[in-house]
């Protein structure tokens, strides 16, 4: 079964532990089971995010799945931080919708992956939270897809109670209509008539979707529409292909799925009522806490409410109100104070207009690119792990107790070894900014 799994989004509806560079895919938030299938030291902990949980989830089901993931490239490094740099990954180089993605990850099957373009796929986001039979229910579209005459195979989600979040498939005697977010009053008509929620999950034949891509882009050619990402046409699968289609099967799931856009939705599938130092008196009722930092938190006698605590921010809300905390976060404009990246983690320590600390995590044996910085010089002090460093081309050994300056216009780089590695890097210099970095190849 080919699958491409949409990656996208900053989720800031669940600040702190969101934010422009960290979506909510990535928050590591639900209990692993005992069984869960090993993945390395990517996959290591307690906790799984939403991405790990999806994937995992779909390699038990269907262990050969051919998985692409579909995401902008901000994303890319948590994405093989936690799932490794071995995962497939279709690369947006700019936000353009959903239709350019999908028909870009669709070309990317055909001409990297020499998927034939008679086979099928199967399009679904990567962050509900649904148990096994949703991935069955994927295979029986898939295969839908791949054996009847329909264009489009699309997932019908069974609704539990009349929402004005999702959109709605309602069957007609033409078939199917589709309407984007009613009133309450309306979503209870269209649930006693028999409509179900559009979860956004689709099969087709790639020669179905690399068809309309030369329609609607110009071209179904992975190499040019990748070049010429940009100047796409701006436009959503359901509305440029969806809404226009009149061969379509809807194959209804009436599993478990919860769409975790909003703290409240979130706190509904925790299998705990805490995560990190949290304490709890007897006296709190239906509270939530999330705790990043390395500090205890207390909560007494409070019922109803949410607390998340991370580098960005502290949040504490009644939990029906933390549904509308966007344009609150829309307002603060900070530094990232905590980011994943492919070899590692970084957590900012202190922020001065002179200078930033940051503490640096990476991974065994991972690396930072090659790079240097214009505008800052930078020390870097080793407090745990060995491996070496390479500064201006020349290789040295680093152990704990090791102090490595590094001038403004140095190349370098930092390789851990084989138990992985930590230091504080101290950067000096006038308006500190992360787009002050060049890229090079490495040394031979």
């Amino acid at each position: 079964m080919n699958i491409i799994l949409l990656s996208g989004g900053s989720g800031k509806r669940l600040w702190p532990l969101s934010n422009d560079i960290r979506s909510k895919q990535f928050i590591k938030i639900f209990k692993k089971p005992a069984h869960s299938i090993p993945m390395g030291t990517e996959y290591s902990g307690k906790y799984e995010s939403m991405l790990q949980r999806v994937y995992r989830q779909i390699r038990t089901v269907t262990p050969s799945a051919n998985i692409v993931i579909a995401t902008s490239k901000s994303q890319v490094s948590a994405i093989h931080n936690q799932l490794g740099v071995d995962v497939d990954i279709s690369i947006e180089p700019y936000r353009r919708d959903t239709f350019a993605a999908i028909a870009l990850a669709t070309a990317y099957l055909h001409d990297v992956k020499n998927i034939p373009d008679n086979e099928a796929v199967v399009v679904c986001p990567v962050d509900p939270y649904v148990e096994d039979d949703y991935f069955r229910t994927l295979e029986d579209m898939y295969y839908s897809a791949k054996n009847d005459s329909k264009n489009i195979i699309l997932m019908g989600i069974e609704p539990t109670y009349p929402s004005e979040k999702y959109g709605y498939i309602k069957p007609s005697n033409q078939g199917y209509t589709f309407t984007e977010k009613p009133n309450l009053e309306k979503a209870a008509e269209y649930i006693s008539q028999g409509a179900m929620w559009n979860g956004g999950v689709f099969a087709y034949k790639l020669r179905y979707v690399l068809d309309k891509s030369r329609e609607l882009l110009g071209t179904s050619d992975y190499e040019e529409l990748f070049k010429n990402y940009e100047s796409l046409k701006k436009i959503s699968f359901d509305y440029a292909v969806v809404e226009h289609e009149t061969s379509i099967e809807v194959i209804r799931y009436s599993g478990t799925w919860k769409d975790l856009g909003t703290w409240n939705t979130l706190t509904e599938a925790m299998e705990g009522s805490t995560v990190g130092d949290v304490r709890l008196n007897e006296t709190c009722s239906n509270v939530h806490a999330v705790n990043e930092l390395g500090l205890p938190i207390l909560l007494m006698g409070l019922k109803n409410i949410v607390v998340s605590a991370s580098p960005e921010g502290i949040l504490v809300s009644d939990k029906e109100q933390s549904s509308y905390i966007k344009p609150f976060v829309d307002d603060i404009d900070q530094q990232v104070m905590f980011a994943e990246k492919s070899w590692g983690s970084y957590r900012v320590l202190d922020v001065e207009e002179d200078s930033m600390t940051i503490k640096v995590t990476l991974k065994p044996s991972h690396r930072m690119n090659y790079h240097s910085h214009d505008k800052r010089d930078e020390i870097w002090s080793v407090i745990s792990g060995e491996g070496h460093t390479i500064v201006d081309g020349m290789k040295q050994p680093v152990k704990p107790g090791d102090v490595i300056t590094i001038e403004a216009g140095c190349k370098h780089t930092i390789i851990a070894g084989e138990s992985g590695l930590q230091l504080i890097e101290v950067q000096l210099g006038k308006n500190i900014s992360v787009h002050d970095k060049r890229k090079y190849e490495m040394p031979l």
